[in-house]
């Protein structure tokens, strides 16, 4: 993992050449709908980071605005590095997510990052989430540690309802998550791979929530990172009172359907 050496791997007293191993291959999964206006940006804005392997994974639901059709182009572009996957219909964000996920676990990716198009997870905060990574198992960008923030511009109804979302999500399920409902992290190849992803349900915001309880419950290392979170410039936003009602109910779902994880996880052969 990272191209690094195991200390316990035998080392030559003299050699004439160091080993170089392969770099560890990252896939950014980035789900669209309507993001014509932020993808180019986007794109330019990752590669430009030059990160070594990295991989960018668009998951767009059949955009009217032609987002899909953009992202093709990019294909030849960025020969290798970039691909996507159309689908018919807008299907949500957890269903988008775990398609992506998927196909990156196939395509051989050790490292799998999930972030919004509309450069709310500012790009030039990868390097460090990457870097955290390397002693956990998963890493969250968080608006809700010490550093982290969210738009000053946000109204105040949109501060308190992203804040007692997260505060709401962390007293029902009881785990010390931070950030539940952040969209911004990096993971483990390993550690999705031993997520039951199949069994996710939710398919708004609550798949965030989701996916860090199961995270949390399986016993994974996770970090938070504190980061500015911006508010759009381009596009329309896709938030609303009825997706995050939605949420508010599919977290005491949550709760019950991973209430026995932990002992199904240990009854698991060694």
């Amino acid at each position: 993992m990272f191209g690094m050496v195991p200390a316990s791997y035998p080392q030559k007293a003299s050699s004439t050449r160091p080993i170089r191993l392969p770099p560890v291959k990252i896939t950014v999964v980035i789900p669209t709908f309507n993001e014509a206006a932020n993808l180019p940006k986007l794109v330019g804005s990752l590669y430009a980071l030059a990160i070594p392997s990295l991989h960018i994974l668009v998951v767009d639901d059949d955009s009217p605005d032609g987002t899909g059709d953009l992202a093709d182009q990019f294909i030849t572009e960025f020969t290798g590095r970039f691909s996507v996957i159309h689908r018919s219909g807008k299907q949500g964000l957890g269903t988008a997510y775990i398609a992506g996920f998927q196909r990156a676990l196939l395509e051989g990716a050790e490292v799998v990052i999930q972030m919004d198009a509309d450069f709310s997870h500012p790009p030039e905060k990868l390097p460090e989430l990457i870097n955290t990574l390397k002693n956990c198992d998963m890493v969250l960008g968080s608006r809700y540690v010490t550093g982290g923030a969210v738009d000053e511009r946000w109204p105040f109804w949109r501060r308190s309802l992203s804040a007692f979302g997260n505060w709401y999500a962390r007293a029902v399920l009881r785990f010390p998550v931070r950030d539940a409902t952040g969209g911004y992290r990096v993971w483990r190849r390993e550690t999705l791979l031993g997520m039951p992803l199949e069994a996710v349900k939710s398919n708004g915001y609550a798949f965030q929530v989701e996916m860090a309880y199961i995270a949390y419950k399986l016993g994974y290392t996770i970090r938070e990172v504190p980061f500015y979170f911006a508010d759009r410039q381009w596009g329309t936003s896709k938030m609303s009172f009825a997706i995050q009602r939605e949420a508010a109910f599919r977290v005491w779902g949550i709760l019950f359907e991973y209430r026995h994880l932990q002992r199904m996880v240990s009854e698991l052969p060694q």
